[in-house]
């Protein structure tokens, strides 16, 4: 076994391996491969294996500077995607105690006691004091 772990360290010598990007195109393999078990379309049969190519490719490759560019773009697309996403969820698990609102200035998201009516709010990161109606 300490072997055949020596010839795979000595293969990836050099190569940059996996990142967010790599992973998330195998997520997107196996998300297209689900859906491809039951539609059976030719077209997402060739966009499997180009999704699962690429992934390869960037795993293997010693181009290291190039891949690091490309986890960059990626994740300046990917995390303001994931943080909206977290927001949602949290908004939705948290729905029955808190209400959501932006701070007039700052734009920064605060999260509110539900209680209906007006609330004086002070945001923490501006410090700015302004009005805010809670219907339900």
């Amino acid at each position: 076994m300490n072997n055949i772990r020596a010839k795979l360290m000595r293969f990836m010598y050099g190569r940059y391996g996996m990142d967010q990007l790599t992973i998330g195109l195998i997520i997107i393999y196996f998300i297209l491969f689900f859906v491809n078990v039951f539609t059976r379309i030719f077209i997402l049969d060739l966009l499997m294996w180009a999704v699962l190519i690429w992934s390869l490719f960037r795993s293997l490759s010693r181009n290291i500077h190039a891949r690091q560019k490309e986890n960059r773009a990626f994740l300046k697309f990917w995390n303001p995607v994931r943080s909206e996403a977290k927001l949602l969820l949290r908004r939705l698990r948290e729905g029955r105690t808190y209400r959501f609102r932006r701070c007039s200035r700052c734009r920064t998201i605060l999260r509110l006691p539900r209680r209906t009516g007006k609330l004086s709010v002070r945001c923490p990161r501006c410090q700015n004091r302004f009005q805010v109606r809670i219907f339900f």
